[in-house]
Formats: C-alpha cells, sequence, structure tokens
C-alpha cells in the first residue's frame, strides 16, 4: 500500500524534499486512488475502470513509456551513433577503405570534426574487422602518437610514444570480439577489440617535414590473411571536399543506432537498454522499419534526447564539474577513459562529452603532472550569460600558464561542436603563435565578431546569430594546473 501511495504522488508530481516521512507515514492509510475514475498526473489524466486501465489510457501509457525510453536510448547511444556517421562519412565522402587514413590539416578540411584542435595534422581512418578478419597495423618507428578505440570510444591500446613500443614502432594485431589469435603469429602485439568495426589514428610530431612523410607512408594497416602481399594503405587529403561527421537530427540517429545493432556485439552493460530499443522497432537481427506510431515517437525522442544532451553538455550539473568555484570554467570530461566507475557506467558524464566531442585516451583524463592534457570547457560569461557570436569578450590569460608544451584556445559552434564557420578561418590562438603579451606576460584574447583595431594578432572570430563555446587546452599540464595555484579567469563582455 505505501508504494501504490508514493508512486501514485510521484506521478502526480507533487512530493517536494521535505515531505518523504509525511508521505511515507501517510501511505498506510491511504487508499488506492486508482480503483475508478480519473488520476491527474504530469502527461495528463489517466482513467481507471474497477483498477484496470482504460484503452485510451493503456495506449496513453504505452506510448510515454517508449517515448521516456528513447529519449534516454539517445543519451546512451551518443558515443555509438557519433562514430558511426563519422565512418559513414570516411567511406563515401573520401572513398576511405578499411586500412586507409583520411588527412585533415586546416581548419576548413577539419570543419566536420567534433571539436578538433587547430594545431595538428590528423590521419584517421575506420576498419570493418567482420569484413578484414585480424588486422595487421604496421606502426612506424618516430615520433608519432597513434592508438586503436572500439566504436564505443574506449581505448584498445595506444601507439607510438605513448604505446607499448614507447616510439619504436613494430607490428600490432587486432583480433575481432570473441577470436582468437592466428596459432603461427609471432612478432606481434596481439589485442582483442570489444566491436567489429574500429577506429584508428595517429599523429606525426616530428616537425621534420621529409621525415613526416616518411614516418606516413610507413604506416600500413592490412588483413592478417594477406600479410604475405598486403594492400597498401592510402593517405586520402580532405582538401576540397565538404562533409560532417555529426549525426542528423530524427530518424537518421536512430538507422544508425540499428545499423550499429546489427553489426556489433550487444555487451553485458547495455543489454537492458537494448531490450528498451525492441518495443521502439530497433531490434537486433531486423531491419529498421518503424511504423507510424514508431515513428513519431523515434522523431520526438531526438529532438528530446538532443535537448537533453545540450543541457547535460553546456550546464553539467554535478558539482565536480566546476574546476574553480568562482568562475565558470567546467572540466570537459568527467569520466575515465573506459568509461566505467567503481558501481556503474558513467552515463551522463560519457554522454556529456561525447555529445561535443569524440575520442577518448587514458592520456586525456591521466591526473599526472608533465603527461597528457588538460581541457577546460567554458559557455558563459563572467555574468553568467551563455556566450553569443554577436557579441565581444576579452579573456586574460595569465603569466605563467602550467603547459610544459604550449596552451590553446579554440571556439566551437554550439549546434555542430565543430569550428565557427567564418571567412577568416580561425579557429583558435595559442601560445605558439606570435602573440602580443602585456607587461606582466600575460595575453589578453579578443573574441567578438569584429577584430579589436590594432589587436588583430590576438583576436578570435565568431559569428553573429550563433552561440559558441570555448575549450582552453593545456599540454603537459603541470603541477599548478592540478593543485589550483593557477588560475583562468572569466571572459568579460564588452570591447
Amino acid at each position: 500500500m505505501v508504494g501504490l501511495a508514493v508512486g501514485v504522488i510521484l506521478l502526480a508530481g507533487l512530493a517536494a524534499p521535505g515531505q518523504w516521512g509525511t508521505l511515507l507515514a501517510q501511505g498506510s492509510k491511504t487508499p488506492p486512488a486508482t480503483a475508478e475514475g480519473t488520476q491527474e498526473s504530469r502527461i495528463g489524466p489517466l482513467a481507471f475502470e474497477g483498477g484496470y486501465p482504460t484503452d485510451a489510457t493503456v495506449a496513453k501509457l504505452y506510448d510515454e513509456m517508449d517515448f521516456q525510453r528513447a529519449t534516454q536510448a539517445y543519451m546512451w547511444a551518443i558515443p555509438i551513433v557519433s562514430f558511426a556517421k563519422w565512418q559513414e562519412q570516411q567511406e563515401k565522402v573520401f572513398g576511405q577503405e578499411d586500412g586507409d587514413l583520411v588527412l585533415t590539416v586546416s581548419v576548413r578540411e577539419k570543419m566536420g570534426i567534433l571539436t578538433p584542435n587547430d594545431t595538428t595534422p590528423y590521419l584517421i581512418g575506420y576498419v570493418n574487422l567482420e569484413r578484414t578478419g585480424p588486422l595487421v597495423i604496421q606502426y612506424p618507428k618516430g615520433l608519432t602518437a597513434g592508438g586503436l578505440l572500439d566504436m564505443w570510444q574506449r581505448p584498445i591500446t595506444d601507439m607510438g610514444l605513448s604505446g607499448p613500443d614507447k616510439g619504436e614502432g613494430g607490428k600490432y594485431l587486432v583480433v575481432p570480439p570473441g577470436q582468437k589469435a592466428p596459432k603461427d603469429v609471432e612478432g606481434y602485439r596481439v589485442f582483442e577489440s570489444p566491436t567489429n568495426n574500429i577506429f584508428h589514428a595517429f599523429r606525426v610530431l616530428t616537425t621534420d617535414s621529409k621525415e613526416a612523410e616518411v614516418l606516413k607512408s610507413s604506416y600500413q594497416a592490412y588483413p592478417y590473411a594477406k600479410r604475405d602481399n598486403p594492400r597498401k594503405t592510402r593517405i586520402i587529403p580532405a582538401e576540397g571536399k565538404k562533409w560532417y561527421a555529426w549525426p542528423g537530427t530524427g530518424l537518421e540517429f536512430w538507422q544508425l543506432v540499428s545499423k550499429m545493432l546489427n553489426e556489433e556485439p550487444v555487451h553485458e552493460r547495455d543489454r537492458m537498454m537494448v531490450a528498451m530499443l525492441k518495443p521502439l522497432g530497433i531490434e537486433k537481427g531486423k531491419k529498421f522499419e518503424p511504423d507510424a506510431r514508431q515513428m513519431r515517437i523515434l522523431e520526438q525522442a531526438a529532438v528530446v534526447g538532443e535537448a537533453m544532451a545540450r543541457a547535460n553538455t553546456y550546464a553539467k550539473r554535478q558539482k565536480e564539474a566546476k574546476i574553480w568555484a568562482d568562475t565558470q570554467w567546467k572540466h570537459v570530461i568527467l569520466l575515465e577513459a573506459d568509461q566505467e566507475t567503481k558501481y556503474h557506467t558513467a552515463l551522463d558524464e560519457r554522454s556529456a562529452y561525447f555529445y561535443e566531442a569524440v575520442t577518448l585516451s587514458a592520456g586525456m583524463t591521466r591526473p599526472t603532472p608533465g603527461v597528457g592534457q588538460a581541457y577546460m570547457g567554458i559557455q558563459k560569461d563572467k555574468d553568467g550569460q551563455w556566450l553569443q557570436g554577436g557579441n565581444h569578450y576579452t579573456l586574460r590569460v595569465p603569466p605563467n600558464a602550467p603547459a610544459k608544451q604550449f596552451w590553446a584556445l579554440t571556439l566551437y559552434d554550439t549546434e555542430t561542436r565543430s569550428f565557427i564557420d567564418t571567412k577568416h578561418d580561425i579557429a583558435g590562438l595559442d601560445s605558439r603563435k606570435d602573440l602580443v603579451k602585456n607587461a606582466d606576460g600575460s595575453v589578453d584574447l579578443y573574441i567578438g565578431p569584429e577584430a579589436p583595431k590594432g589587436k588583430e594578432k590576438n583576436w578570435i572570430p565568431t559569428a553573429p546569430g550563433r552561440g559558441w563555446f570555448g575549450m582552453f587546452r593545456l599540454y603537459a599540464p603541470t603541477e599548478a594546473y592540478f593543485d589550483r595555484s593557477w588560475k583562468l579567469p572569466d571572459l568579460v563582455r564588452g570591447k
């Protein structure tokens, strides 16, 4: 009886935090309110006959149940759908085949990637292990950083300087899920992928252009079965191609969910969510053919699901998100690379990060001074107002920024989560550029639709009518960042 009474009150949305003791005490005295007549709820009136929901109420409740499940499935699926869309674009726009890499260098070429940096060329590809079988990656020796991720954007292994080869190169063998390495394999570093599709990428870190070309041409990815006569990996320039890797709204999102569900194994942590997708017409082993009711619910859920994702990303509610208590700066990443905690999968934290960004590695989450990167996000100015492209802002970067390598501020469009599209093709500024410094070593950065006169070197353009957010990156952050003795102030509005 207590459970029913509390459930009715919850349904009606009436319970305040301080009322629970009273409600529970009264529960045993409260008769079922739904035996006859109508019960008010947050989804409208619910009608009952002899305790049974009427046909109209049954239909309403199933619609609501499926809608709620779909919105949560949207949040759950963001990492894998994001990668699926990127893979689709690489194959359709660039003609990438298994083993190939697409090279993006300029701001314009990277415009399709979620929150890329504007400082480093990317070499990125996708492979379907169901097509290739065990995959060989012949990794070059030298100044590089690379890695493999599964389709949930979890690391399989780093390669290069941060990987087990420590920059010495060598052969890696990636085995499809549930398979064992071939018996005759020797001299390979072997890893099993949790998914059939995988992401592989590497960056050339040397500044010597000739050496860089040798390193790029030395990277090879090919099926183990064809190791005696492998197909050469192509490096495909992205130059001149318009593309985007963020999923569309509406049914396109769910089509990609269905595609991935049919191509990938269902992991234990996801079984309950996969069960929730079944009444929505998304089921493993079946085509995506929703009926009119399912289609309507999925389309509505995509709208609300993405709105929830934006709130979850741009207005993080976790107390630990704040970097400094009295500023607007928040941690971009609130999860470990494996996306797990002691008792649960980091659902909200995972959804928040992968809505605005792609790829995650241990180096991005490791709290070790002098190693990896630190990511700070900003969406509001000092007065707590959302950042808008028609306004002008100033950010003063204090002297002695805690980065062994360099710092960078990059701006992104809130809707595309990629670079702001302006005629200037300037996405950000970093400490390696020829910036004008103040006498104390601090740097004033100017953000807005027009460059302040005489301060063009320190200016990042925005687009009127478009909201934007920023990421401040520290490459190889030092102790002063981790102990908070160095502090980044808020953005101040005004020229």
